[in-house]
């Protein structure tokens, strides 16, 4: 039976602040489009297009498509007037925050034991970014070279965190069943929420964030390097037999 272990990316496989992270992205963002929209404007727009990502659980739009309809019509722009500007950004400027993470080799090493214990592994980022944003972090976190089974990325997404609509997207287009698979994150709420359709779940230590409430089942918990000794072990909820 296939066993399928799904890592969030920020703040799990690439150590960071996710909220140090994103605040900075918008500052370095919202000048950049300072020709096209008021930087305030478009902060707001930016982040309402995000909840309404956030809040969509009907599956006949992409994350992309939800964004779209949202900030276009908050700003009156068109699409063309500045989505080549917003490309611009993510392919020259968003490299250079890669300081703002904390890189380590050990996010490589859990992944490649992962592949060899015979699991198949996702990259279970939240999809607000466009693919080639998380294709940047995945670089940062020295990932670039692993063929993932999955990477969900706004493009192809139609749902988010910490929605079970986006979990039970993931098993229907891997064909798995919830309780195949093993979440492995740092945030108790967005990711531990697998626990409620089955999932088992891995709560890496680190970067954790926890808002108080809800409260999930966490299965297991540790750093990065014993989560590598738990996969390369077998141990608890990684033993596939």
């Amino acid at each position: 039976m296939d066993k399928v272990i799904l890592f969030d990316l920020d703040g799990t496989l690439l150590p960071m602040d996710t909220n140090l992270f994103v605040s900075n992205y918008i500052k370095e963002l919202a000048p950049r489009v300072g020709h096209i929209i008021d930087p305030n404007e478009f902060t707001k727009a930016l982040l309402a297009g995000t909840e309404a990502m956030i809040k969509n659980v009907e599956p006949g739009k992409t994350n992309e498509q939800v964004f779209e309809e949202t900030f276009l019509a908050l700003t009156s722009l068109k699409r063309e007037q500045i989505w080549p500007a917003l490309d611009e950004f993510y392919e020259t400027v968003f490299p250079t925050l890669s300081h703002l993470s904390n890189p380590t080799p050990m996010a490589k090493q859990v992944v490649e034991e992962a592949i060899k214990q015979g699991f198949r592994v996702v990259i279970a980022t939240n999809p607000l970014f466009p693919k080639v944003a998380i294709h940047h972090r995945l670089k940062w976190a020295g990932l670039e070279e692993v063929t993932f089974d999955l990477i969900t990325v706004y493009e192809e997404i139609s749902f988010t965190k910490p929605n079970k609509e986006y979990y039970q997207d993931i098993c229907h287009r891997l064909d798995v069943k919830p309780d195949q698979c093993v979440m492995v994150g740092n945030d108790i709420q967005e990711d531990m929420v697998t626990s409620t359709i089955g999932m088992k779940t891995f709560l890496v230590e680190g970067n954790v964030i926890d808002r108080g409430e809800p409260e999930y089942r966490i299965d297991d918990r540790g750093t990065l390097t014993e989560l590598y000794e738990k996969i390369k072990n077998k141990e608890g909820i990684f033993n596939l037999a």
